[in-house]
């Protein structure tokens, strides 16, 4: 499948992450698939196109893994009958959204690779930029790959790392540093359970710790959702290893200085849960400044101010309360509705924004809304929510955004098309507002994304075109599936 064809493949204008990680060790030999279950329950937002689980039994004998993976939610893909059989106090689980190509069983996670040293079992978050490189270096020394994905890339480099490694961990290390992009892995082997996170930071990565069991994560709300407690958070550039012997073991040779690193900002404006803290900054105080910055630099006389479902709902909290203009609810959002549900053909009357989101008539009808959302991407969902308000009564539509207008790609893992397929390029803010037809437009100022984390490094190449690292000359997203 081609470049092109990927990108028509998808059915949303907005944006999408593509995992979640969750790993979890018991020292004292209770099984843990149940954990790791509810735990990818908890990021199933973060990716709903495939799901898996991976899990040993580390006083077993080495090598046996016990997987199940599949297409769909994470409660379609499990039955309790499975959970129950799945015997193993160290494991793995992946939840999976594509940002290119194909959606097939083979391309799911976690990934489980038998080699001489014996059994790993690994999960991956992000985007590498390199991956064609490797993988073609690994095929002309007989590598044969069973998945599209970088991610096996990454699989295949540590087992081959590990025959001249004293330890999984360093065979992890050194295999890391052959990457180049943004990457959150969890890794067991058959006596530990291994982290990693890429040197500037791009993904979140968290430590949780539950009675005698560790867990690492993609998000801080998993580790709550299974009762666990928070630790630390992976450092960028850290690879951590967990083991019996030694606890919480600590590797920071690629780390960079602090001012290198470069979070990814959607982690707080849009991708992560709201209970969510990423590197010790709230990620629902984030949004609620976010919007109190709209209000201060975007104010417009209004009244009621609404956030579009779920990620404009805090943003639109904070203009509220900057501006003392109500909030109030507008829409009312199927939850049933997944990424992956069939669209409507363009010859049926139903939309698929309408499938999603409906507005209520009585909270809008004769008044001046502020509509708060997270981006616009190419604009043609936009439009209908803004023409949906309208309908509904609504004498203005004033659309604020909490981030600013996309320019650029991105080729660290998140969703953004190229630049023909912005609705910002090459078009000014006031061109913006008339294409979706609102009364008034603003944006989110670039100075105040880093205010908003409380100033912490952050990534803004798809504002800015300005990368943490040189970007491909190729655009591969399409040929690489994440």
């Amino acid at each position: 499948m081609n470049r092109m064809e990927c990108r028509k493949s998808k059915p949303w204008d907005g944006l999408h992450e593509e995992c979640g990680v969750f790993g979890m060790y018991d020292f004292d030999g209770q099984d843990v698939a149940s954990s790791i279950y509810y735990g990818l329950f908890a990021l199933q937002h973060r990716g709903q196109e495939s799901c898996g689980i991976a899990v040993s039994e580390t006083s077993g004998p080495k090598g046996k893994v016990t997987a199940v993976k599949g297409m769909g939610l994470v409660n379609e893909v499990f039955t309790g009958k499975q959970l129950e059989a799945m015997r193993g106090d160290i494991g793995v689980g992946h939840v999976r959204y594509s940002t290119a190509g194909a959606s097939t069983r083979e391309n799911a996670q976690p990934l489980v690779l038998n080699y001489v040293k014996g059994t790993l079992a690994l999960a991956h978050n992000g985007n590498l930029i390199n991956a064609a490189e490797l993988r073609k270096d690994l095929e002309y020394t007989g590598a044969i790959f069973q998945t599209t994905i970088d991610s096996e890339v990454i699989a295949y480099h540590i087992a081959r790392e590990r025959l001249n490694s004293k330890t999984a961990e360093e065979a992890v290390r050194r295999a890391c540093q052959k990457l180049k992009g943004a990457y959150a892995l969890v890794v067991s082997s058959p006596r530990k359970l291994i982290g990693a996170r890429d040197p500037y930071g791009f993904k979140p990565l968290v430590i949780g710790r539950r009675d005698n069991a560790y867990i690492i994560a993609s998000e801080s709300c998993a580790l709550d959702t299974i009762g666990a407690e928070y630790v630390r958070d992976v450092l960028p550039g850290e690879v951590v290893t967990i083991s019996p012997e030694g606890g919480i073991c600590s590797d920071t040779t690629m780390c960079l200085p602090r001012e290198q690193e470069a979070r990814c900002i959607f982690e707080y404006i849009y991708f992560a849960r709201p209970d969510s803290h990423i590197d010790g900054v709230s990620v629902y105080a984030s949004r609620i400044q976010a919007g109190r910055f709209l209000a201060m630099d975007s104010p417009v006389e209004a009244d009621l101010v609404v956030g579009v479902p779920e990620s404009g709902n805090a943003a639109a909290q904070g203009y509220s309360m900057q501006s003392g203009i109500p909030y109030g609810t507008a829409f009312v959002k199927n939850g049933y509705v997944g990424r992956t549900f069939i669209k409507p053909k363009q010859s049926s009357r139903e939309s698929s924004v309408r499938v999603k989101l409906n507005v209520l008539v009585e909270a809008v009808r004769g008044k001046r809304v502020i509509m708060i959302d997270d981006s616009i991407v190419r604009g043609t969902t936009s439009d209908r929510i803004v023409n949906m308000l309208k309908e509904a009564g609504a004498t203005e539509v004033h659309v604020r955004i909490s981030s600013p207008p996309f320019l650029w790609p991105c080729y660290f893992g998140t969703d953004i098309p190229e630049r023909e397929q912005l609705i910002a390029y090459n078009r000014t803010i006031e061109d913006i507002r008339k294409v979706i037809g609102a009364d008034s437009l603003g944006y989110l100022r670039i100075e105040r994304l880093e205010q908003m984390v409380e100033g912490l490094p952050i990534c803004k190449g798809c504002f800015t075109g300005t990368y943490p690292m040189e970007p491909p000359t190729e655009d591969i997203r399409g040929d690489y599936e994440r």
